[in-house]
């Protein structure tokens, strides 16, 4: 069987952690996907989700080494996906120290400070690591970004959980009303991973969960679907097929304006997004990147709340469905 991520993806060397940390060290073989039972189809998407989980592990672990400064040597598209594990080793480290949140809020005012919403994802998959409900560990930490720590919960609660999570349709017990919608995006991201970016099967998927619950995973379909890629352009415009007869087209469109935001904002703007973008949101990416700033500025500066973060994705929508009125 083929690995995932078989074209060579060039990481620096890191060095060993010392004592306790190296049990905290993840292996790289974590970034196989095809050993959690993912659906894994040859080619372009299994080559891309091995990458982004390649990256992952790396920054994951170099922060354990204390070695983040080596995030920036890795290819640039890629970099992200390292802040995101950097960023879940700080909230590991912290958590068990009780530091309070200090080496994730050094990670999102240093090396981090131009990807915060892949540090602010990293954090939640760390507290989903350690089991932990995500609370809001950094210091000054962004009002309406912290939220997203609950989005990268759902993604690796589903990660490590699939039977339950995909199979099942479960929700965690630790989880307050309000972090369920989040939740649930993060957990539409996994299924585009798990289902590797076939719109069908995403599709069927996502149908399989109750009414109540498919907006925020189209929601998260459409950030992984612009923010990670893995699709080619006919299956992008079969997946707004999909999305649209569902009911959920504004949703899908959200998630790409947000996914596109927050690259931008990491300074590269890679193909397959540029390709993705004008498709999912019918705009091209500096207007679809737009609506999120526009929509943030209309909230306020005391804008903090899971109703406050809900209203900005629904701003966002709104100005996709004004954008697309006939």
């Amino acid at each position: 069987m083929d690995q995932v991520g078989t074209e060579p993806t060039t990481l620096p060397a890191l060095s060993r952690p010392k004592g306790l940390l190296r049990w905290l060290a993840k292996d790289p073989l974590e970034s196989d996907l095809s050993r959690r039972r993912f659906r894994l189809r040859g080619g372009a998407p299994r080559t891309v989700f091995g990458k982004a989980e390649q990256s992952y592990v790396f920054g994951f672990n170099a922060a354990i080494s204390r070695e983040v400064e080596k995030v920036e040597e890795i290819p640039q598209e890629q970099r992200p996906f390292g802040y995101e594990g950097a960023a879940a080793a700080c909230t590991v480290l912290d958590l068990l120290t009780l530091t309070r949140g200090r080496r994730l809020h050094e990670l999102l005012a240093g090396p981090a400070q131009h990807h915060r919403h892949a540090a602010y994802v990293g954090a939640g998959r760390g507290y989903a690591l350690l089991r932990l409900r995500p609370v809001w560990g950094a210091r000054r930490a962004h009002p309406l970004l912290r939220w997203l720590a609950v989005d990268g919960f759902g993604f690796q609660w589903g990660l490590s959980r699939t039977d339950r999570m995909v199979g099942e349709r479960t929700m965690p017990d630790l989880l307050t009303r309000a972090h369920c919608a989040v939740f649930d995006q993060g957990l539409g991201r996994l299924l585009w991973y798990h289902d590797c970016a076939s719109p069908d099967d995403v599709a069927a998927r996502v149908a399989s969960y109750p009414p109540s619950r498919r907006a925020d995973l189209w929601s998260g379909v459409g950030f992984a679907a612009t923010y990670t890629g893995g699709a080619e352009a006919d299956e992008l415009w079969w997946l707004t097929e999909h999305a649209g007869g569902d009911g959920f087209r504004a949703y899908l469109a959200q998630g790409c304006a947000f996914a596109v935001s927050a690259r931008l904002r990491s300074g590269l703007l890679p193909d397959h997004l540029a390709q993705a973008v004008p498709i999912l949101a019918g705009a091209e990416p500096d207007e679809a990147a737009a609506w999120t700033d526009e929509a943030l500025i209309a909230l306020g500066h005391e804008a903090h709340t899971h109703e406050d973060f809900q209203k900005w994705q629904s701003r966002i929508r709104g100005a996709w469905t004004r954008r697309h009125r006939y």
